[in-house]
Formats: structure tokens, C-alpha cells, sequence
């Protein structure tokens, strides 16, 4: 019954059921241990016999309940929790490839994602691929080698704001029979479920919409369970693991392999856990998650029409506009509204966006995007500071770009605010 709920419902009961007498509200269980009464009881939970708790690096009874209701609300077979999105980034790439692999990554994903794949894994020996998403599927095809392991993109990307065309990811996947990875930090849940829409893995920077408020660091893994992972690339989820026991993850844990290997193998020994209390918080955030990204994307669509028509933006990007490039997908994939966040420029470049972010009283000038209150930030010289003037117009980062991410607050209030530090960009 569960799954057939709508994702309203999913988002305030969850996965959390309490019985007689318990508490009603999912309790902070702030523990690194837990008591066993026999040897032989605890030794069932190490050999992956017993599914209980024994220690919080790998599972905690408030971060399981937080993975149980994001599994549930995307769609998935099982969850791992990260302590914040780049370690699920990590995670969900290095479960499947080592050194000598390689994976596809779309251009127009998040700077940090960008560096990760494009230093930190090549030193690691992984060879990233970076792709333009505007590519045909036969040109992504070609990119393709013997040792690609996944495809990776994001449904709304960050900051360019373009909506991934899922059929067109989803035919490469399957055409070189590789996993496909999808961050939906931007559209959450309530918006997309990249599940349905050909995606194998899905990824979540928490810290953002599904928390909500800017409190807590915290990522995730969602597995689909859609993806056969005996094809004869991935022995490490097939063949048996001699560091634990000889399991063999799919054949033990099927549907849920991938995910099992990801928390035993690699959280075992690298240690990039969710803290109990931002679990905790990040469940309480996500029960207002349908409310608040019905909000944000209405709050989204009058700003971008307002700076659309006004005299002093040279150019605004949001996939909400009827005549911007990525309608017709957001239409397709985003039905409920395409998010909150969107791209702009001030007639003047670079200096008058930083004259009129400087200017801005409401709207607030932070290293962070996705939460209830409206804040803005200037990528190039922030988030893809790191990245040369080439890597910077193949993720369509352009110099006078400002990104907005729209918050909650009543919109005309947004509106008053960008008026007043327009007048002083004159």
C-alpha cells in the first residue's frame, strides 16, 4: 500500500512506524552503539544474516528510517544515507568503478561534481568523459569504451538550469549497458522521479530541498534495483568479496545488491556517515518537502516573467518560461513545476551583478542554494572558481552569471527588494 501512496502522503508518514505506546514522531537515537545479549546474536548481524544495528558508521535506527522514506519516495529498493552530497557523489561512483574504469558525465552539472570527476578521479585512475548534454544519443554512444561503467547527469542542472532529456540518457545507458546515475537534488522527488524515466541510481545533496532550511549537511543513495548487474562488468558486486565473508551482493541481496555493497563495503572503510542528528533533521524538513517545492517553483515562474520584462536583466534562464530552451523537457519530465532556482544577468556584466548583489537586502548573498529563503550567488567567481574560462563555457557558465535561488518568502516582497537594488545599478 505504501508505494501506491501519493508522494504528499510518503513525504509526512514515511517509512517510520511506531507501535503501541511508542513515540509518534521519529526519535533522535544520538548512539554510536548497541547492546547485544549473546555473541552468537551479534555475529548473525556481522555475517549480514540479521539486519539489526551494531554500530552507526554503517547504520543507525533514525538514519534508517530517513533512508527508508527517501527510497520510498523515489521509487527505490533501498537507501544509503552520506553525511553530505558529495560523499554520495563518491560513493555511488566508486561502488562501480576503480581504477582503470571510466564513466560519461554530462558538462552542465554542479562545479564541485565537475572538479570531482575531473581531478580527484583521475587521479584515482578513473577516467571521466565530459560530455556536452546536447549531444545526439548516437554521439554519446560513440564516447562509450570497454571500460565505461555509468552515466551521469543531473535532472535540472547546476547552474545552467537545463533539464536532462531522460529518453535520450537513458537509450546511451542502455545501448552500452552501464548503470545510469542521476542527481535530483534540484527537482526532489515531488517533482521527478528519475526511476520511471530510465535511471538506475539516483543521488540527492540533502542538505538542500529535502532538508529545506539550511541547518544540516547530509546526501544520499537511492538503488532502483532496475539494473542487472551480472552483465559481466561488475565482478565486485558479483564475484564473492573475500573482505567479507565471500558474499556475493547480488546474488545474496538481489534486488538491492548495489546498495548493500555500497554500505558494508565502502561506508565499512570509508567512513562518510550521516549524523544521526542531521538524519533527524532531514526528516523533519522533508515532511513539508511537497508544500515547499509547489512554492518555490510558483515563486520561481513570477520571478523569471518579472526579470524576463525588466530593463536592466540582459537575459534570464528558467525551464518554466514558455520560450526558453528546456520547456518543451520540463513540460515533459517536470509537469508539477520546474524548481526553484534560475539563472540571470545584469545589463553591465560582471561588475554591475556584483553592484546589485551587494545592493540586495532581503535576497542574501550565500555559498548555498535550494532552501526556504531567497539567496544569490555569482558562479564564477564562487562555485566554478576553480574551473579555466574553457571548462567554464562548456558547463554554460557565463561571466555575468547570477544564480537565484528562490525562496518561499511572498514573492512581491523578492520583487521590492530586486527594484531597489536595481535602482542603485544604474
Amino acid at each position: 500500500m505504501k508505494g501506491n501512496w501519493s508522494i504528499e502522503t510518503q513525504a509526512v508518514q514515511g517509512e517510520y512506524w511506531p507501535k503501541n505506546a511508542e513515540p509518534r514522531v521519529l526519535p533522535l537515537t544520538q548512539s554510536t552503539t548497541y547492546r547485544y545479549d549473546t555473541c552468537e546474536e551479534l555475529a548473525k548481524v556481522f555475517d549480514l544474516e540479521q539486519e539489526s544495528h551494531m554500530y552507526t558508521r554503517l547504520s543507525n535506527p533514525t538514519t534508517d528510517a530517513f533512508e527508508k522514506k527517501m527510497a520510498l519516495m523515489e521509487g527505490g529498493v533501498g537507501a544509503l544515507a552520506t553525511s553530505s552530497g558529495m560523499s554520495a557523489t563518491v560513493l555511488a561512483v566508486l561502488n562501480i568503478a576503480q581504477a582503470g574504469d571510466g564513466i560519461l558525465a554530462s558538462s552542465t552539472i554542479y562545479g564541485g561534481s565537475f572538479t570531482l570527476f575531473t581531478t580527484t578521479f583521475k587521479n584515482l585512475g578513473i577516467d571521466v568523459i565530459i560530455f556536452d548534454p546536447e549531444l545526439s544519443a548516437e554521439e554519446i554512444i560513440a564516447l562509450g569504451k570497454p571500460n565505461t561503467k555509468a552515466i551521469f547527469g543531473e535532472t535540472i542542472g547546476n547552474p545552467l538550469v537545463n533539464v536532462i532529456d531522460f529518453d535520450k540518457f537513458s537509450k546511451v545507458a542502455k545501448a552500452l549497458d552501464v548503470p545510469f546515475i542521476v542527481d535530483n537534488t534540484f527537482a526532489t522527488p515531488a517533482l521527478c522521479k528519475p526511476l520511471t524515466l530510465g535511471a538506475n541510481i539516483v543521488i540527492h545533496s540533502t542538505s538542500k530541498y529535502i532538508d529545506g532550511h539550511a541547518s544540516v549537511l547530509g546526501g544520499i543513495i537511492i538503488d532502483g534495483g532496475n539494473y542487472n548487474w551480472d552483465n559481466g562488468k561488475f565482478s565486485g558486486l558479483v564475484e564473492p568479496d573475500e573482505s567479507y565473508h565471500g558474499v556475493s551482493y547480488t546474488r545474496q541481496f538481489s534486488p538491492s545488491g548495489y546498495i548493500v555493497k555500497a554500505r558494508v563495503q565502502l561506508m565499512r572503510n570509508m567512513g562518510m556517515t550521516a549524523s544521526p542528528f542531521n538524519s533527524y533533521m532531514m526528516n523533519l524538513g522533508s515532511e513539508t518537502l511537497h508544500l515547499r517545492m509547489e512554492r518555490h517553483s510558483e515563486n520561481a515562474l513570477k520571478m523569471a516573467k518579472y526579470l524576463k520584462n525588466h530593463e536592466m536583466c540582459s537575459w534570464v534562464k528558467y525551464p518554466g518560461l514558455e520560450d526558453d530552451k528546456y520547456y518543451e523537457l520540463a513540460k515533459k519530465y517536470l509537469p508539477k513545476g520546474a524548481s526553484g532556482v534560475l539563472t540571470f544577468g545584469v545589463k553591465g556584466g560582471r561588475d554591475a551583478g556584483r553592484k546589485f548583489i551587494n545592493a540586495l537586502q532581503l535576497v542574501a548573498l550565500v555559498t548555498h542554494v535550494a532552501d526556504v529563503r531567497s539567496c544569490v550567488l555569482q558562479p564564477a567567481s564562487t562555485t566554478h572558481r576553480q574551473l579555466s574560462d574553457e571548462e567554464l563555457n562548456s558547463c554554460g557558465v557565463s561571466p555575468d552569471m547570477i544564480r537565484f535561488s528562490v525562496g518561499i518568502e511572498n514573492a512581491d516582497d523578492i520583487i521590492a527588494d530586486f527594484e531597489q537594488a536595481f535602482a542603485q545599478c544604474k
